[in-house]
């Protein structure tokens, strides 16, 4: 349980981490948060894949495909539906700005995208939390590693709208503070959830899976094609190799 505990706060950490970057480092260009991200991507497709969908396929039993399957689609669905209730985090970011929206109109928008990153934090928390149910904790600690790594650019990115918006620097860090919390949340629910019942194991493996690879494929991938596409995949790719790595020699 303490390791949990400290895990889960090292992943939403990694956000406030990213909040205080974003305060020292205002005007990052896009092509190196484009990188970043896109390493971030890599390392979480491949903590997807080996510390998710396939422990998900090793604890199913005789039911292990259908139920690994089942359990994507509903990962996937839930935070389609997330993105219907919430507006997309891409487009909150600024793509769409009215060219000159007063700081009311401003302001809300920024609230909504920090809202909608929070909301997204959750069942990437419940991911990392999930994954210490399987006893292996290498694999645990590569998903919250890989996740993580995301909060980072995602911590970086909230701060300047926010600034920009007219807040305040303490409640902006607080609001950013505040989307880490969800995570450490998630991560702890995520943990509690399997330790009641290892009968869910292998369905609630795959439920997080599906959510990564949907945030991985919907936000994460396409957000970074704006500049340098041919970069970004290698930085994608590189991402992917670190984790493979990092998992067959600490797996």
């Amino acid at each position: 349980m303490k390791i949990v505990l400290l895990t889960a706060l090292g992943v939403g950490g990694a956000t406030v981490i990213g909040s205080i970057l974003g305060f020292l480092f205002k005007k990052i260009s896009h092509k190196f948060s484009d990188i970043v991200l896109a390493f971030a991507a890599g390392v979480m497709l491949c903590a997807a894949v080996i510390g998710l969908v396939l422990p998900s396929l090793e604890y199913g039993g005789s039911a292990a495909l259908p139920v690994t399957v089942i359990g994507l689609m509903c990962g996937a669905v839930f935070l389609n539906i997330l993105d219907k209730l919430v507006p997309h985090l891409h487009r909150l970011a600024g793509v769409d700005q009215e060219a000159h929206p007063d700081n009311a109109q401003k302001l809300n928008k920024v609230l909504l995208f920090v809202m909608a990153i929070a909301i997204h934090n959750l069942p990437e928390g419940i991911a990392a939390g999930v994954s210490f149910g399987t006893g292996n904790n290498a694999h645990a600690f590569s998903i919250a590693a890989g996740i993580a790594l995301q909060n980072i650019p995602e911590g970086m990115v909230i701060i300047a709208p926010m600034l920009a918006a007219g807040m305040s620097a303490k409640r902006t860090f607080l609001c950013a503070m505040a989307t880490g919390v969800i995570e450490v949340l998630g991560t702890l629910l995520g943990f509690f959830a399997v330790s009641v019942s290892a009968a869910i194991l292998p369905f609630a493996l795959a439920f997080a899976g599906g959510t990564m690879l949907y945030v991985i494929s919907d936000e994460m991938i396409p957000e970074t094609h704006h500049s340098d596409a041919r970069g970004v995949t290698y930085s994608l790719m590189l991402g992917f190799c670190l984790m493979l790595a990092m998992d067959y020699f600490l797996g």
